[in-house]
């Protein structure tokens, strides 16, 4: 390889011969030193680059940061509302609870019911099979179904105590409802039986004869009261009975209550069962103060003993 040097004035040529030793350096100085130039050049620019993404990072970071403590920070006044709802709930549940039992209680006493039938205090008795699987499950869970399992089961015991308490009130109907159509029990509050049903020996000819009800004695003005529910059907002064009631109940019954002082029920009204109709005396065919008696079935006389001795179970 050959250089050669031209003068200005053309006067004067120079000629250098590079051998190839010499073409290597002139080659690297000519090529190199861009090359690194443009190296050193780029890698401060890709420095520069990974410094401001590197500095973007540690400012989206510090912001999700942030994010993230906001939300832990909702959370955890979210959580305290709620465990401040659920506390107020709980006391709630269990104060309904306490009601339910007290209420159950005092009712099945109330009906009378056989021990055991009813038991407020003790949850109803449940069960079933369970999986492998699902036992697993169940120990799995975390505290907010704990939680919820918890408030489900004083749902369930509530939701049980009222459907007793549904059944109860509604046997409690049935048997009130039994108890006042049923005639039995003595047409007074207080006295004494003076005369029994049946043959007997008449008190004004001493002769015997055919007494259709019973008699009960006591003072002038006691109160006589129904032996069950039913409809007043006469309140009115008939022969041989004076004043009188008759009150029409279920069944085919009637009964009768005769030589009353005062009727105080009057025709057509209901009346319940232990209700006062009337005051006792002695109008009519009578020797005295007391009420007479009487009870039909289907239109015959019967023995009122066996009902007043009779009580509903």
């Amino acid at each position: 390889m050959k250089i050669i040097f031209i003068s200005q004035h053309a006067e004067k040529v120079r000629t250098i011969r590079l051998n190839t030793w010499t073409k290597c350096l002139l080659s690297i100085i000519l090529l190199g030193l861009p090359l690194a130039a443009g190296g050193i050049l780029g890698v401060k620019i890709a420095d520069g680059r990974w410094q401001l993404l590197f500095d973007n990072s540690i400012v989206e970071m510090q912001h999700q940061i942030v994010l993230q403590q906001d939300e832990v920070d909702s959370g955890r006044d979210q959580l305290e509302t709620s465990l401040s709802a659920m506390t107020l709930k709980l006391a709630k549940l269990r104060s309904r609870l306490v009601r339910l039992d007290a209420l159950g209680e005092r009712l099945t006493q109330v009906a009378s019911l056989d021990d055991g039938e009813f038991d407020f205090s003790t949850t109803p008795g449940l069960g079933g099979p369970v999986s492998q699987a699902q036992t697993q499950i169940a120990e799995q869970v975390d505290i907010q179904n704990k939680v919820s399992a918890m408030f489900a089961k004083l749902d369930s015991s509530i939701t049980s105590r009222e459907s007793q308490l549904q059944i109860l009130q509604s046997m409690l109907s049935d048997n009130k409802l039994k108890n006042q159509q049923l005639v039995a029990g003595r047409p007074v509050k207080k006295g004494w039986m003076s005369s029994d049903y049946g043959m007997r020996i008449d008190p004004f000819h001493g002769k015997n004869q055919w007494h259709a009800g019973v008699d009960f004695a006591g003072q002038h003005g006691d109160e006589i009261i129904a032996v069950a529910s039913g409809v007043v059907t006469a309140s009115e002064k008939r022969h041989g009975y004076g004043l009188m009631v008759e009150i029409s109940h279920s069944d085919g019954f009637v009964t009768r209550y005769a030589h009353n002082d005062k009727n105080l029920a009057e025709l057509g009204a209901i009346v319940n069962k232990g209700q006062v109709i009337a005051q006792m005396g002695s109008s009519g065919r009578s020797t005295g103060p007391h009420v007479h008696f009487e009870v039909f079935k289907n239109g015959r006389t019967v023995d009122p003993a066996t009902y007043i001795r009779n009580t509903h179970r």
